[in-house]
């Protein structure tokens, strides 16, 4: 059976949740599509499905603005992960990931994993000029590059430290009534990234998608079937007056 004919159902969900004009879809775009493309802002929400070896997990990106936040609790049903972003040049960006997004994964899995998302580092970082090296090895050769690009325009002031992300992540575990010791460190789970250079961009990515195997095999394990046969007709049970049921 060709791989054309077949429909491909998610192993498991990520959802991205941020305010508007944080990056989110930028960062989803810079991961699936390798580049870096200016958005306008996500309605309702979207979801690209990324084939992860034999894996297929759904990356939900959802809409920041206050009219759709209805919606988000939607979404993240059944998310194995959630990705906490923010903009690290915009301190109420963080602000509104406590008051108005946390309560919104409380339809996730219960042992849904948490990662907390500064964007936006090319603006406040030199380093987050540097060229993203995992994400040219599965491009084309690049030219070798001796030294950083100095960025295009001056650097802003960073609003948000990494403790202050760390400090987040600790709360957002006693929201969820975790203990802080039986759960993933802080120090792995906060990351600054910049959709615009790919900054550290593919490690959030591949570290979530290695964190939540655990969830795909205990699905897989259950019965759960990665796909749906198209071509094959399904058999309804017939009546006695030979329709379908």
């Amino acid at each position: 059976m060709s791989q054309a004919s077949r429909t491909k159902k998610p192993d498991v969900k990520i959802v991205i949740l941020g305010d508007m004009n944080v990056g989110k879809t930028s960062l989803l775009h810079r991961y699936t599509e390798r580049k870096f493309k200016d958005t306008i802002s996500t309605v309702g929400g979207a979801f690209f499905l990324k084939q992860w070896g034999p894996y297929n997990i759904s990356i939900w990106d959802t809409a920041g603005r206050e009219q759709f936040h209805g919606l988000g609790s939607m979404y993240c049903r059944g998310a194995a992960a959630v990705i906490l972003t923010y903009d690290v040049t915009n301190w109420q960006s963080l602000v509104e990931l406590e008051n108005r997004f946390l309560s919104l994964t409380d339809t996730a899995n219960t042992d849904c994993i948490f990662a907390i998302v500064g964007n936006k580092a090319d603006l406040t970082d030199a380093l987050a000029h540097e060229p993203d090296i995992e994400s040219e090895r599965r491009d084309e050769p690049q030219p070798v590059v001796t030294c950083p690009t100095p960025p295009a325009t001056p650097l802003q002031n960073k609003q948000i430290s990494r403790e202050d992300a760390v400090a987040l992540y600790s709360r957002v575990l006693r929201y969820k009534g975790l203990e802080e010791k039986a759960c993933l460190p802080a120090e792995r789970m906060c990351f600054e990234t910049s959709a615009k250079t790919g900054y550290s961009v593919d490690a959030l990515f591949e570290t979530l998608f290695e964190l939540v195997l655990p969830s795909i095999l205990k699905k897989r394990s259950e019965g759960e079937s990665a796909t749906v046969d198209l071509e094959t007709p399904m058999e309804g049970k017939r009546t006695k007056a030979g329709c379908c049921a």
